[in-house]
């Protein structure tokens, strides 16, 4: 049985794989994650007595430690998908984003390499890295086009410039020392267990009890959907079958604006509860003074994953959502504990104390 090292795997994307991975049988895990605010061992309630999956409480940061790991465990892959990801934090926090997302990479990498040049000959050959990046470094679309993974990078917030620069010494770790890696570069991921600071999350849960619902400028910022199974599967594809040093766009194929996402939300909502004093949903919706810097849309062309791997999403946005939303309504005991402690679905990345505003409310 081979064993892979996760990093982040506490995390919405990384519990994802996780449990997928368990679920097929044919890996052994081992999952170094911080546990930071994002980070939930309720999401991996699962695999928790799975004698295959071994957990570990940990920075990508602390050499001695990832040393320790790769030492002991003999992992033939790495599968990086340790970061902080939300933008507003990354506006609010900077050099946080830095710290994990920059220097926990190099730290990472530095390790990688030292353990890959000690392996024998095949194991060397056989060995990957593999880290999950995001479309958001490619910068911002007009209404067309499409990122490929020959776009130029033009990160335009501190978290895309973060997941920038930590793509860039990957890649440069392959040119220069020779460590196979690989990168996947996602669009925006939704589904079940993920931390409700994201859109999708927030407005399923806001909409239940009836608080606002925030929407950033006039709602026409354009996002590429994916659903996190199908992204997981995506990057378990590339692990498998990827080349070292490809990078390989993973997109949903599923274009819809942020007051569309919304307005599927109400009605999936409204429809599962119609017990709902405050029906229709969509009268909470508030818009909201934009995000500082606010990309206006992504789309992912996934066509070389697609033609060289045979990958393809299972998921359109349309049945994704409804799993989602589902999810989110069937599980409030999860709900209830990832938001109990500091965060409590407040409006993050306002840059500035004083920089709220909150035009009059309008409806749907």
């Amino acid at each position: 049985m081979k064993t892979v090292l996760v990093t982040g795997g506490a995390g919405f994307i990384g519990g994802c794989f996780v449990r997928q991975t368990m679920a097929e049988g044919s890996t052994r895990l081992v999952n170094l994650d911080k546990l930071t605010y994002a980070g939930n061992l309720d999401s991996l309630a699962d695999v928790a007595d799975n004698p295959d999956h071994i957990f570990v409480k940990g920075d990508i940061a602390d050499r001695n430690l990832v040393a320790h790991l790769l030492e002991e465990h003999r992992p033939s892959a790495i599968v990086n998908f340790a970061a902080e990801s939300h933008v507003d934090r990354s506006i609010d926090s900077p050099l946080e984003f830095v710290e994990t997302n920059v220097v926990g990479t190099c730290q990472l990498l530095a390790q990688a390499r030292a353990y890959w040049e000690n392996l024998s000959d095949s194991a060397r050959e056989d060995f990957r890295f593999l880290h999950v990046s995001t479309d958001e470094v490619y910068g911002s679309l007009g209404d067309t086009g499409k990122f490929t993974e020959e776009t130029p990078y033009a990160p335009n917030s501190p978290y895309s410039a973060s997941k920038a620069s930590s793509d860039h010494f990957v890649r440069a770790y392959q040119h220069t020392f020779g460590l196979p890696t690989l990168i996947t570069n996602c669009s925006n991921n939704y589904g079940p267990n993920q931390f409700p600071e994201k859109l999708i999350p927030l407005m399923i849960l806001n909409a239940v009890e009836e608080k606002p619902l925030p929407v950033y400028g006039d709602g026409s910022n354009v996002r590429d959907w994916l659903f996190v199974e199908d992204h997981c599967t995506a990057i378990q594809t590339v692990l498998d079958n990827g080349t070292p040093g490809e990078v390989y766009n993973i997109g949903g194929d599923s274009e819809v604006s942020n007051l569309e996402v919304v307005h599927a939300v109400c009605e999936i909502v409204d429809r599962l509860r119609p017990d709902l004093p405050h029906c229709p949903t969509s009268s909470l919706i508030e818009f909201v003074k934009d995000r500082p810097g606010h990309d206006f849309r992504y789309a992912i062309d996934a066509g070389k994953i697609q033609q060289q791997l045979g990958w393809s999403p299972r998921q359109n946005f349309k049945t994704g959502l409804e799993l989602t939303v589902r999810w989110y309504l069937e599980n409030p005991v999860w709900v209830q504990r990832v938001t109990s402690g500091v965060y409590q679905r407040e409006r993050l990345g306002l840059a500035t104390a004083d920089s709220t505003t909150v035009s009059s409310r309008k409806p749907a």
